[in-house]
């Protein structure tokens, strides 16, 4: 399996940003210390989404922080991104896997038990489980109980990283399930401050893989 850390996982949003603020919101986040980072375009075109990966990738690479693509299979290898993360209306993890080989990461969403197993046996080598609270992203949100999270966790042997709405006032739902990590968007994205929010996350986040 890929080694990657999966303790502070930043998704991110460039909706309504300056090309300029999203590219240093990103360098914040990695100097605060992001252990990973999704770069998530739902509307760009190829060649957008292509352009943005590259810029962004040169960013993570100063500070040595996988890039993952969101969806995209192709971007994420044109790119030379570490790997993809596939949602439910995405390429099968099977497909991606025999396409992108052993060496890259390959995330999925589970919402369930039988999902979380059935990435875990294609090649994927993390899930990202939720929503945990709802969201404002675009991206449909379908809240996930904390009673799921635990059983997924329990039932695969693959890093299971929490999601949706999580911030740094609202993790305490997650004490004792023996979470892989945190995955945050807007706490990040939307903050004045992201490198000491990010910093502030990546402690708290360390604390809930000790309790």
């Amino acid at each position: 399996m890929n080694k990657f850390d999966t303790t502070l996982y930043l998704i991110t949003n460039s909706d309504n940003r300056k090309k300029e603020d999203f590219l240093e919101t990103i360098v914040q986040a990695c100097e605060g210390g992001v252990t990973l980072v999704q770069l998530r375009e739902k509307e760009m075109s190829g060649l957008e989404y292509y352009n943005m990966a590259v810029k962004v990738k040169a960013i993570t690479d100063r500070f040595e922080v996988p890039l993952i693509i969101d969806d995209r299979v192709d971007i994420a290898l044109a790119s030379g991104a570490a790997g993809v993360h596939l949602g439910r209306a995405d390429l099968p993890v099977a497909v991606a896997r025999a396409i992108m080989g052993p060496g890259k990461i390959i995330g999925a969403t589970a919402k369930t038990v039988e999902q979380a197993q059935a990435a875990e046996a294609a090649g994927a080598d993390y899930l990202g489980v939720g929503a945990i609270y709802p969201t404002k992203t675009k991206v449909e949100t379908v809240i996930t109980p904390v009673a799921t999270l635990r059983d997924i966790i329990k039932n695969v042997r693959i890093p299971a990283v929490a999601l949706g709405g999580l911030d740094a006032e609202n993790l305490d739902v997650l004490y004792g399930t023996e979470i892989s990590g945190i995955a945050v968007v807007r706490a990040i994205m939307e903050s004045i401050e992201p490198k000491e929010m990010a910093a502030k996350l990546r402690q708290l986040a360390e604390g809930l893989k000790t309790v």
